[in-house]
């Protein structure tokens, strides 16, 4: 998710205008998405306003924003979205114009005022901290999670990420020092089966679809520590934008977050269609993969179908990051990085 490295805004530049390029060409769909074409409204040319969308992946978390632009759920305005992995290159995407919003925690609009500058998440994406504990196959947790993790190794995500975050934090509540009571083997994400398997690690900190994919390749069995669920609600991916855009440019901003909300709204109340629209999104994932993963989204609780982002929920997220050092402040409050005067 979140790395340590940040593009420049030259690299970011070019790399928004390759993929604005790759949109056009075709045709303007997710740019992500390499499905069959998918039927949305036509809308009277030159009266839409384009607006950019940067994600750090691609992730069926996102699936709200993709039903929304594949079902023409935005009124008069035309969304894209461009994943910009790396570091912080999603934020720079917004702070400095090239994308009108971002997914991402809202902890990111608590480090850019921490440095002045200031973003508001206006909806609600992701509700669940989307982590998962796993034990490499052979080994019993128990039921006593905290003496199970005791001199454990844990393969996870580079320091910065969310998954690493959640282990620092977790780790604290549990009482226990890094490189003492437990190790962390920091790595791509790729990289964690591998780690498990070769036995060079006890504990995985990991997302889907690697969750499941580890599951049916018996690397490690079913969670035994669930996030989603141990956590509660978590603001672990809203949509922030600029506070200027909300001032300077409010009925664009209110289209933008009722578009969303259908598109929540269609998630839950059609799984199967939703599921279709998931297939075209993620081609080349297996689709018994796909089912898997949606079914232990659903299960969950991983979406607030309202769009709504709690108190409760950034209060989670920012005591995540607080605990593994990302944010030295406690004087940010709910108000200064969350506006939801848009959901209704």
């Amino acid at each position: 998710m979140r790395q340590k490295h940040r593009l420049s805004r030259i690299t970011l530049t070019l790399a928004l205008v390759a993929i604005f390029v790759i949109i056009t060409a075709c045709g303007g769909r997710s740019t992500a998405s390499s499905g069959p074409d998918t039927a949305v409204p036509a809308k009277a040319a030159g009266n839409t306003k384009e607006l950019i969308i940067a994600e750090p992946v691609h992730s069926t978390g996102y699936l709200p924003l993709y039903i929304a632009i594949r079902k023409g759920l935005f009124e008069d305005i035309d969304v894209k979205v461009v994943t910009l992995s790396g570091g912080s290159a999603h934020t720079n995407a917004v702070l400095t114009d090239q994308a009108f919003g971002f997914i991402g925690g809202p902890e990111h609009n608590a480090f850019a005022k921490a440095k002045g500058a200031e973003l508001r998440a206006v909806v609600n994406i992701v509700n669940r901290g989307n982590v998962y504990l796993v034990a490499r196959s052979g080994l019993d947790p128990g039921t006593d999670i905290a003496a199970f993790m005791r001199g454990k190794s844990v393969a996870v995500t580079q320091y910065g990420g969310t998954p690493n975050s959640i282990i620092r934090y977790l780790a604290k509540e549990w009482g226990y020092e890094l490189d003492k009571d437990i190790t962390l083997k920091e790595v791509d994400s790729g990289a964690i089966p591998a780690i498990l398997q070769q036995g060079q690690g006890d504990v995985a900190v990991v997302t889907e679809p690697i969750l499941t994919q580890g599951i049916q390749e018996g690397i490690w069995g079913e969670p035994f520590y669930n996030v989603p669920q141990e956590l509660g609600p978590y603001a672990y991916s809203t949509i922030n934008i600029k506070q200027d855009s909300i001032t300077k440019d409010p009925e664009t901003v209110q289209k933008f977050v009722t578009g969303i909300q259908k598109g929540l709204e269609f998630l839950q109340d059609n799984h199967e269609e939703s599921m279709e629209i998931a297939k075209q999104e993620f081609p080349t994932m297996a689709e018994d993969l796909l089912k898997t993963t949606l079914n232990r989204s659903y299960e969950d609780e991983m979406w607030e179908f309202s769009g709504q982002i709690s108190e409760e929920a950034v209060t989670t997220g920012l005591a995540v990051v607080r605990a593994a050092g990302l944010l030295k402040t406690d004087t940010i409050e709910y108000a200064d990085i969350i506006d939801m005067q848009f959901v209704k």
